[in-house]
């Protein structure tokens, strides 16, 4: 980049790199997390700065770069907190000590109790739930083998979840 670009950039982060700031902070409300991610809104719009569009205002066209980063950040957050919501169980704590035989077979007892209420339900919701759970396929990966939209397996995997549990609930009890 030539010297020109920079200089102009030094004078935007001078100019709005504190109310930046702030709008971030005021979006995502942790000081260390606002600092990552205003570093991450700085970087992204020095190597967009040449295509910037000149008729458009700096100011707004910094302000959203740091919206779509904090837009990032809360999808990977929401991420992360459904891989601890649904996929946690699936790991093992390695100071955890190994499970008695007669936990074990509860346990053995149980996941072939909750196989035979997911056999019993219709294959448009059993298949993508088991290729899931089982065969540890990406939900890209069971739209891909069933030849079917991404949004289509999502809503089989919900609606399917959604009469296993009361079946699984029951057996519970």
């Amino acid at each position: 980049m030539n010297e020109s670009i920079e200089t102009y950039f030094e004078a935007c982060v001078c100019e709005h790199g504190h109310a930046l700031f702030r709008y971030i902070y005021s979006l995502v409300h942790h000081k260390e997390l606002a600092e990552d991610l205003y570093q991450e809104v700085l970087i992204s719009a020095y190597l967009a700065l040449p295509s910037f569009n000149e008729e458009a205002k700096v100011k707004n066209w910094l302000f959203k770069i740091a919206l779509n980063k904090c837009r990032d950040h809360w999808r990977k957050e929401k991420t992360a907190k459904k891989f601890w919501e649904e996929k946690v169980h699936l790991y093992t704590d390695g100071m955890s000590t190994a499970p008695v035989p007669e936990e074990e077979c509860i346990q053995k007892c149980h996941q072939e109790e909750v196989e035979q209420q997911l056999s019993e339900l219709p294959d448009i919701y059993k298949e993508p739930l088991f290729l899931f759970y089982y065969h540890h396929q990406t939900l890209v990966e069971i739209s891909n083998e069933a030849n079917l939209p991404l949004s289509t397996i999502k809503t089989r995997m919900r609606r399917g979840k959604e009469k296993l549990l009361p079946k699984v609930k029951q057996m519970s009890l």
